[in-house]
């Protein structure tokens, strides 16, 4: 045995636990100390010149342009078997692709424009 374990195995319980709470103090310090640098270093790496923020702030900065509101985007397409609706924006939805892979065409899909102008919003 290493001379340093037979030390820890005579000293009494009280100063074991004096010895645990220095270690604790100290392994406390470090980490935090590592968790600022890091911080810096991440602020650094997102341009941020003021410092670390609060990472459980997700406020947002100043100079972010408020996002812009889109427009509600009606459906273009329905499944005649579900009344599933597609905008025709994004992927294809799944009902869709099988349809065309079994050879029926896209424009069978439309929703019909009567009645576009009900369905337009002022």
């Amino acid at each position: 045995m290493s001379p340093k374990k037979l030390e820890l195995e005579i000293m009494s319980l009280d100063d074991l636990w004096v010895l645990h709470e220095e270690i604790s103090g100290i392994l406390s310090a470090r980490i935090k100390a590592e968790k600022q640098e890091l911080e810096k270093r991440l602020a650094v790496l997102n341009g941020e010149a003021r410092g670390p923020r609060d990472p459980n702030s997700f406020e947002r900065v100043p100079d972010d342009k408020p996002r812009r509101r889109y427009p509600r985007v009606l459906p273009k397409y329905r499944n005649p078997q579900t009344s599933e609706t597609w905008s025709g924006r994004g992927k294809r939805p799944r009902w869709l692709v099988a349809a065309m892979k079994s050879g029926r065409k896209i424009e069978e899909f439309q929703i019909s424009d009567a009645g576009g102008k009900a369905r337009q919003r002022a």
